[in-house]
């Protein structure tokens, strides 16, 4: 794919389109000469979109989507290329979702790691002792405005007493100073196969799990958590 930025009052090099120095809320994006797959039952197909802010302001064709472009509007030539919009895969294993979901504090659309970790902190100080808060699924450090995951230092500061567990997407965990204890891991605690336990300068375990590439270590870890008895679950997390 090719791209360019107008300098401008200069003239777009795809297909003669223009920047227009009066946009009220120019597009950041402009996808054209592509064959796009909308979603839209009615109106399956598009040739251009255009984006502002995160939102498709515009679909349909060059004409379309000409007014949207301003002098910094990003404007991509697909060269007729297949465009399908983001692919979002939201699941449940549903035997695991069913015993644990109300054990766990959800992340879902959290917008900053401090509200996370605010999170975290409010459901550290609700849980009873002896078991554990858990950060499973449904969440990613590029949906934080930090762009990045916690650290065991936030987590212990978080929670200095409770066990923390935060899973990141089948492919490492956190687990906070309280947690390690609870599971058990120490410097002579071997690596499993396909995993890795994270450790320091002096062998010890730092709190980070790495699926190596294998994530068995990371949902034997999980399964040590504590359960609640059902009728102990209402209202948990």
């Amino acid at each position: 794919m090719t791209s360019s930025t107008a300098p401008e009052g200069s003239t777009m090099p795809v297909a003669g389109l223009r920047p227009h120095d009066g946009v009220e809320h120019p597009a950041q994006l402009v996808v054209r000469n592509a064959r796009i797959h909308t979603g839209d039952p009615a109106r399956p197909a598009a040739s251009a979109v255009a984006i502002t802010d995160g939102v498709f302001s515009a679909v349909g064709d060059d004409a379309t989507v000409a007014p949207h472009i301003g002098p910094a509007t990003r404007v991509v030539d697909a060269l007729g290329r297949r465009v399908i919009p983001g692919l979002n895969d939201s699941h449940l294993h549903v035997i695991r979702g069913g015993l644990n979901y109300l054990l766990e504090l959800r992340w879902d659309g959290v917008r900053s790691l401090r509200t996370a970790l605010r999170m975290l902190r409010e459901q550290a100080e609700r849980t009873p002792t002896g078991q554990w808060v858990r950060v499973v699924g449904g969440w990613t450090g590029e949906q934080f405005a930090e762009k990045r995951l916690p650290t065991v230092s936030e987590l212990n500061a978080a929670a200095p007493d409770t066990p923390v567990f935060v899973l990141h997407l089948y492919q490492s965990a956190i687990l906070n100073r309280a947690a390690l204890e609870a599971v058990g891991f120490t410097r002579d605690s071997p690596n499993p196969p396909g995993g890795e336990i994270v450790r320091d300068f002096a062998g010890n375990p730092t709190g980070v799990l790495l699926a190596a590439p294998a994530a068995g270590l990371l949902y034997s870890t999980l399964a040590k958590g504590p359960i609640l008895a059902p009728e102990d679950q209402h209202g948990w997390a």
